[in-house]
């Protein structure tokens, strides 16, 4: 009897082991969105680096911001570096009250989002919602938009459908972030005038004399956060990873200057954001507190190696 239920307690103590192992094993490889904005791209691409580091297998996929959320939900991706809130409130909250999609932490605080306009177009008169059908003419009753399913353009194309400030007669012109950007620098060569979504972290800012509009604050808000989201219960099962997620965080200064390497001197985004890192790896190694290598080594001194820092 006392030999069967030693038996009985090896099996089990293997049987834990072998779980642990198992789950051990389907954590070694990490899978994100990444939908295309530079400054997501930048964040994913720093994320990727130092993870790639500690021995993690990451995988990115470009895909917009609906197909993000149905992703996650579907467990097709485990994170999502990119959630703006308050501007994806609507989309996001049904998931995450159904638990599908959770919320770790927010990585960057203090962004703005909303319809920008060139200074000398804010310095004409068009500085609120309400300004902008007095414009229709100059604006050829256009406002660019960036990608398609995007929830900042359905939130436009809704104003522009109810007939919101006068804008019943306007178009929402969707496009690539670069695409739109290009339309605002071709409007600026020819001091013309241009309504367009604008948003920090962005070199956008630094690049062009702009104002943002006011107004829109149902959607868009104030100064914002951007969040990192899971699939469900991702870092329960993988703890290691979890509290990576936990620590990371980004500043300002920190996209707009990589943003700025990406779009103004045409950088690979991996190779601006290892310079950047390695010119700043204050940052990156604070990322690490409580966090270990995939095999259980030191986080620091793998970072440390591999990134050359």
């Amino acid at each position: 009897m006392m030999k069967h239920a030693a038996t009985l307690t090896s099996a089990l103590a293997l049987s834990l082991v072998s779980t642990a192992a198992f789950a051990q094993a389907q954590c070694d490889s990490v899978s994100f969105s990444d939908v295309g904005w530079t400054d997501i791209t930048t964040t994913t691409s720093a994320t990727k680096q130092v993870l790639e580091a500690l021995g993690y297998d990451v995988n990115v996929r470009v895909l917009s911001v609906p197909v993000t959320f149905a992703s996650l939900e579907s467990d097709d991706v485990d994170v999502f570096l990119g959630n703006w809130m308050p501007s994806q409130e609507a989309a996001i909250t049904p998931y995450l009250e159904s638990g599908e999609i959770e919320s770790v932490a927010a990585n960057l605080e203090g962004t703005k989002y909303n319809l920008a306009v060139p200074a000398y177009t804010y310095e004409k008169g068009l500085q609120t919602y309400e300004d902008i059908a007095d414009f229709a003419e100059e604006l050829d009753s256009q406002i660019y938009g960036i990608e398609p399913g995007n929830e900042a353009n359905s939130y436009l194309v809704g104003l522009i459908d109810a007939g919101e400030y006068g804008l019943g007669d306007f178009e929402v012109r969707e496009s690539s972030e670069q695409g739109m950007l290009s339309e605002v620098q071709r409007a600026v060569d020819r001091d013309e005038d241009i309504v367009f979504l604008g948003w920090e972290p962005h070199p956008m800012n630094a690049n062009f004399d702009m104002a943002y509009v006011e107004g829109g604050e149902d959607f868009f808000g104030g100064e914002g956060n951007v969040y990192t989201v899971t699939r469900q219960g991702f870092t329960e099962e993988c703890p290691n990873l979890g509290t990576f997620l936990e620590n990371l965080s980004f500043t300002l200064e920190m996209e707009n200057t990589i943003m700025g390497m990406i779009l103004d001197e045409g950088m690979d985004p991996d190779e601006a954001t290892m310079q950047w890192m390695q010119d700043n790896p204050e940052l990156p190694l604070s990322w690490l507190e409580g966090v270990t290598t995939v095999e259980g080594g030191d986080a620091e001194e793998a970072v440390r190696e591999a990134l050359e820092l």
